[in-house]
C-alpha cells in the first residue's frame, strides 16, 4: 500500500495516494510495524503540508515523532523536526523554528550525517538573515553548508554561494 501510495504521489493523485497511506498505516498498525507506522505518519504529513492542512502535517508529524523517540530513530527524528522548522518559519513562528534547527543540527553531528547538516545550516542561515537579520551568523553556517558541500563535491554548494552573495548584500544594505 506504501508503495502504491507512493506512485499517486508521484502522479500528482494526492488524495488517491492519501487513502492508500491510511492503508497502509491501518495495516502496519495491525502487525506492529512501529517503524513502518513512523514512516507513514510521516509521509502523510508531507502531503497534508504541500496541502496547506498545516494542523493536520504537524499532528502527523508530532505522533510520528512519539515513535521515532520511543524506538530510538534518530534519522527520522532529524527529519522530523527539520520538516517542523520549516512549517514554523513559514507560520512566523520564528523563535521555533530556530530551536527546532539548533535540534536538528546536534542531531546530525550525533549521527554524522553532514549533507542532512549542510541543509539544515544554509536553511538556518537563511532564516536567521531573513528573519532576524542576524547576518553574521547567517554567514557563519552558510560558509559551513559550502565547505561541506564542496568537501562532498555536490552540485548544491553553487546553490548556497548564491545564497551568501544574497545575505552579504542585505547586510551590506
Amino acid at each position: 500500500m506504501h508503495d502504491l501510495a507512493n506512485i499517486y504521489v508521484d502522479k500528482g493523485k494526492i488524495d488517491d495516494a492519501i487513502a492508500f497511506y491510511q492503508q497502509s498505516l491501518e495495516i502496519k498498525e495491525r502487525f506492529g510495524d512501529v517503524q513502518g507506522k513512523a514512516r507513514t505518519l510521516y509521509q502523510l504529513a508531507g502531503i497534508y503540508t504541500n496541502k496547506g492542512e498545516i494542523d493536520k502535517a504537524i499532528a502527523h508529524y508530532q505522533q510520528s515523532l512519539e515513535i521515532t523517540e520511543r524506538i530510538g530513530d534518530i534519522h527520522t527524528k532529524a527529519a522530523i523536526f527539520h520538516s517542523l522548522a520549516g512549517i514554523y518559519a513559514d507560520k512566523g513562528e520564528i523563535d521555533k523554528a530556530i530551536a527546532h534547527y539548533q535540534e536538528v543540527l546536534e542531531m546530525d553531528e550525533r549521527t554524522g550525517n553532514v549533507e542532512g547538516k549542510s541543509v539544515t545550516l544554509a536553511k538556518f542561515g537563511n532564516l536567521l538573515a531573513d528573519e532576524k537579520g542576524d547576518f553574521v551568523t547567517a554567514l557563519e553556517y552558510l560558509q559551513q553548508s559550502l565547505e561541506i558541500l564542496q568537501r562532498i563535491q555536490s552540485p548544491d554548494a553553487e546553490r548556497v554561494i548564491g545564497f551568501i552573495n544574497d545575505v552579504q548584500q542585505m547586510a551590506n544594505g
